[in-house]
């Protein structure tokens, strides 16, 4: 089964590298698509496995496993290192692999579609954003999880959250869970921790954060964040933010859930991904 589970990661890291279309592998095939638009490329790539559980049941083995990607990637004459941790399921009987496929976090917070409007006369709470020390944040935490803070499985809003208190954002609302932004006394609103009500949040008026909702990527800066509904639903279910930007001047993101590192803005090369993908991109204002 070791034997087996190295093969399948070299295998899989030779097709990130190959020259020739990967159309037995979504995914594979999404990041080379988006590597040409981008006019970049995968110089080395290595994946390291991880097994955090075995369960048979039957005749059938299943092995959870985590993934660590690591890209070196070359785009005119720039070269940066993009990484990612993505959890795996493979299933055995008798010893032989018969299925493998990403596993996907399930979020199961019932989060309202809209949050309480904030009183108007609530005086501005006076605040300087440092986006070195969000980014710097960004970077520390990006796959691992700060105690302080509780662990969800859907984890990507929470860490974003961090990255902007971390960054001298302040708290608000506390203890009304539908209002405000806030993390205290082991509890915490929804637009803390909730992808479509931190989308939301972030799109009103408040006597904490100021934002600024521009209309195309290459506007933020380090340090913003970008919002994602994968559906086009209208309901958004993932954040990122931003930490560098590409030699095109597009961000790089980084994020939890599928913990990532220097990814690229546009998740083209997710799972997830859908045409009908929609994006929030906002800028934070660093003195209100």
């Amino acid at each position: 089964m070791k034997k087996q589970l190295e093969a399948l990661l070299e295998k899989r890291a030779q097709l990130f590298v190959s020259t020739e279309r990967a159309q037995e592998d979504s995914i594979v095939e999404k990041k080379q698509q988006l590597l040409k638009k981008r006019e970049a490329e995968i110089v080395k790539c290595e994946l390291k496995g991880q097994v955090v559980r075995k369960q048979q049941m039957g005749e059938w083995l299943h092995v959870d496993y985590i993934v660590h990607y690591q890209f070196l990637i070359e785009q005119h004459g720039w070269m940066y290192i993009e990484e990612k941790v993505e959890p795996r399921r493979a299933r055995f009987t008798r010893g032989r692999l018969v299925e493998e496929k990403q596993m996907e976090a399930v979020d199961a917070s019932q989060a309202p579609i809209r949050l309480e409007r904030e009183g108007k006369k609530e005086a501005v709470i006076y605040y300087t954003y440092d986006r070195i020390k969000a980014v710097k944040y960004a970077e520390t935490w990006w796959n691992s999880y700060h105690p302080a803070f509780p662990k969800f499985a859907v984890d990507c809003t929470n860490f974003v959250s961090q990255c902007l208190y971390a960054g001298g954002i302040p708290m608000t609302g506390y203890p009304n869970r539908q209002k405000g932004w806030w993390m205290k006394n082991k509890n915490w609103s929804y637009s803390w921790a909730v992808a479509h009500a931190f989308r939301w949040y972030l799109s009103g008026e408040h006597p904490g954060i100021k934002t600024i909702e521009v209309s195309t990527p290459d506007q933020l800066m380090v340090g913003d964040v970008i919002c994602y509904d994968f559906e086009g639903d209208g309901r958004f279910n993932h954040s990122t933010i931003v930490v560098a930007k590409d030699k095109q001047g597009m961000p790089l993101v980084n994020a939890h859930t599928t913990n990532s590192r220097m990814r690229y803005w546009s998740y083209e090369d997710s799972s997830a991904y859908t045409p009908n993908i929609q994006y929030k991109f906002f800028h934070i204002v660093d003195k209100p």
